[in-house]
């Protein structure tokens, strides 16, 4: 698959948000570091990229993504996912550079994710923290609240008949909370996921931020452990095969870590 066809891949999967940004209010748009137009796109798969190795789909082993690194889970129709994590320190340097983790629905095989979780940025040379949610193809919204490394979030999103979602967040350490009620009735509740990402721009995913390494406990779809469902390992790779960001095998069904490799 030649370069230019994975550009048009990530164009094609944010291309619908572009028509969202002139009429989303000014409330519904990102107020944080990562500027009006970055998103946490679906998966995208980098040039000559597998969707999966080894095994059937919903059993479906190793994958590579060129904007998320985690687990996914597909094969019958998810309604809930969960899971803590601790919120990584980010390494600096003069490049702008993003990452976030989150839980999330879809966004693996469907055309929207519906997510929430925390995100730690480099803009010119320092580090921003900060949390969100975000109903994919329209904006994220992002919390005022107060966010340093070393706290501990849990995170969880519900579907309920309808298209209705509820997203909640909190940040343990800083003793805040937020749940978000929305409905969207496009959405396939085709897939759970516990995930890194690399945000995106309509031109494809940013740089991504060198935060270590970040470990998720408890992760859970449909209240059971997500191993349980043979959730996709995914290692976040671009479209040169640079192996960006790595991740663990899964421990006791429900633990695993990612660790950054490079921007």
């Amino acid at each position: 698959m030649p370069a230019t066809r994975h550009r048009m891949l990530a164009t094609a999967a944010l291309a619908t948000a572009a028509t969202v940004l002139a009429t989303t209010p000014a409330l519904a748009r990102p107020s944080g570091p990562a500027g009006p137009a970055v998103l946490r796109a679906p998966l995208l798969r980098p040039e000559g990229g597998a969707a999966h190795q080894g095994r059937p789909h919903g059993d479906r082993a190793n994958g590579t993504s060129a904007n998320w690194a985690g687990y996914a889970a597909t094969g019958t129709t998810f309604t809930s996912v969960s899971a803590s994590w601790v919120q990584p320190q980010v390494h600096c340097t003069t490049e702008d550079t993003y990452s976030s983790f989150w839980v999330g629905l879809d966004g693996d095989g469907s055309r929207s994710v519906e997510q929430n979780g925390s995100s730690a940025d480099c803009s010119g040379g320092k580090p921003q923290y900060y949390a969100w949610f975000e109903m994919y193809p329209a904006f994220p919204v992002v919390y005022t609240d107060h966010v340093e490394p070393g706290d501990r979030f849990t995170a969880s999103v519900t579907a309920a008949a309808g298209g209705k979602f509820t997203l909640t967040i909190s940040d343990e350490t800083q003793h805040w909370s937020h749940t978000q009620h929305k409905t969207l009735s496009s959405a396939k509740l085709a897939s759970a996921e516990v995930i890194v990402e690399a945000p995106s721009t309509l031109s494809g995913p940013l740089p991504l931020a060198d935060f270590g390494t970040v470990g998720f406990t408890d992760a859970r779809a449909n209240g059971k452990p997500i191993g349980g469902f043979g959730p996709e390992n995914i290692t976040m790779a671009d479209h040169d095969h640079t192996v960006l960001a790595t991740t663990s095998p899964l421990g006791d069904d429900s633990a695993f870590e990612v660790t950054w490799n490079h921007s």
